[in-house]
């Protein structure tokens, strides 16, 4: 995800931003990619607040697939592989992380139910 990010620092949420507006959403929930694919991504990587950094990358990608990838759901890509396969890698993977927890190995403590 933070490379996608990284992506989005350097080019801009132009893009994002004309797929809001063409769903009559708000332009500038755009900005929000910036939480979602640079700030999340990085305290995953760092084990801080890890169950809800996993929430807001699997928020994002629930967005991401709804505006962006909704007609591919049911697809397969030219290879055989589902469409969306990358994007639902993210989504399950930072379910799993939010449901699971960071793990005995991270920088937080995991004492409550989103620590």
């Amino acid at each position: 995800m933070l490379f996608h990010g990284i992506a989005k620092l350097t080019d801009g949420v132009g893009a994002i931003a004309d797929m809001l507006a063409s769903s009559g959403l708000p332009t500038f929930l755009a900005y929000g990619v910036y939480v979602g694919e640079v700030l999340a991504p990085l305290l995953l990587i760092l084990g801080l607040w890890t169950r809800i950094s996993a929430i807001i990358i699997a928020f994002n990608m629930v967005m991401a697939i709804v505006l962006g990838h909704a007609g591919e759901l049911w697809t397969l890509n030219q290879f055989g592989g589902w469409a969306i396969e990358v994007q639902a890698l993210y989504l399950f993977g930072a379910l799993s992380v939010a449901l699971l927890g960071p793990g005995r190995i991270s920088a937080g403590k995991s004492t409550g139910i989103l620590a």
